[in-house]
Protein backbone atom coordinates (compact mmCIF):
# COMPACT_ATOMS: atom_id res chain seq x y z
CA UNK A 1 0.00 0.00 0.00
CA UNK A 2 1.00 3.37 -0.98
CA UNK A 3 2.69 6.37 1.17
CA UNK A 4 -1.09 7.93 3.50
CA UNK A 5 -1.42 11.52 4.79
CA UNK A 6 -2.41 11.70 8.22
CA UNK A 7 -2.10 14.23 10.47
CA UNK A 8 0.63 13.87 13.22
CA UNK A 9 0.11 12.33 17.09
CA UNK A 10 4.17 13.24 17.80
CA UNK A 11 4.89 16.51 15.61
CA UNK A 12 1.75 18.75 16.30
CA UNK A 13 1.11 22.09 17.80
CA UNK A 14 -2.72 22.80 17.02
CA UNK A 15 -4.03 19.60 15.49
CA UNK A 16 -1.20 17.91 13.68
CA UNK A 17 -1.74 19.28 10.25
CA UNK A 18 1.47 20.91 9.48
CA UNK A 19 3.55 17.95 10.90
CA UNK A 20 1.89 15.23 9.10
CA UNK A 21 2.26 17.19 5.78
CA UNK A 22 5.89 17.74 6.61
CA UNK A 23 6.28 13.84 7.66
CA UNK A 24 4.21 12.85 4.03
CA UNK A 25 6.53 14.98 2.24
CA UNK A 26 9.65 14.54 4.27
CA UNK A 27 10.39 18.36 4.60
CA UNK A 28 11.20 19.72 8.28
CA UNK A 29 7.94 20.72 10.09
CA UNK A 30 9.02 24.51 10.34
CA UNK A 31 9.01 24.40 6.77
CA UNK A 32 5.17 24.08 6.42
CA UNK A 33 4.31 26.33 9.01
CA UNK A 34 6.06 29.12 8.12
CA UNK A 35 4.19 28.60 4.53
CA UNK A 36 1.21 28.43 6.18
CA UNK A 37 1.62 31.72 7.97
CA UNK A 38 2.53 33.18 5.07
CA UNK A 39 -0.74 32.15 3.39
CA UNK A 40 -2.00 33.54 6.24
CA UNK A 41 -0.54 36.46 6.15
CA UNK A 42 -1.73 36.98 2.09
CA UNK A 43 -5.30 37.34 2.60
CA UNK A 44 -6.39 34.99 4.90
CA UNK A 45 -6.90 31.83 2.71
CA UNK A 46 -4.23 29.66 4.80
CA UNK A 47 -6.71 29.97 7.80
CA UNK A 48 -9.58 28.77 6.49
CA UNK A 49 -7.46 25.99 4.37
CA UNK A 50 -6.05 24.71 7.78
CA UNK A 51 -9.81 24.24 9.65
CA UNK A 52 -10.29 22.80 6.34
CA UNK A 53 -7.50 20.52 6.60
CA UNK A 54 -7.98 19.40 10.16
CA UNK A 55 -11.39 18.33 9.40
CA UNK A 56 -10.77 16.34 6.36
CA UNK A 57 -7.08 15.16 6.79
CA UNK A 58 -7.55 11.55 9.45
CA UNK A 59 -5.84 10.92 12.73
CA UNK A 60 -2.50 8.64 11.76
CA UNK A 61 -4.00 5.40 13.50
CA UNK A 62 -0.93 3.75 14.29
CA UNK A 63 1.08 6.56 15.77
CA UNK A 64 1.04 7.72 19.59
CA UNK A 65 -0.88 10.28 21.39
Amino acid sequence: MGKRLYKSNKDKMLDGVCGGLAEYFGVDPTLIRLAWVLLCAMGGSGILAYIVAAIVIPRDPGGSL
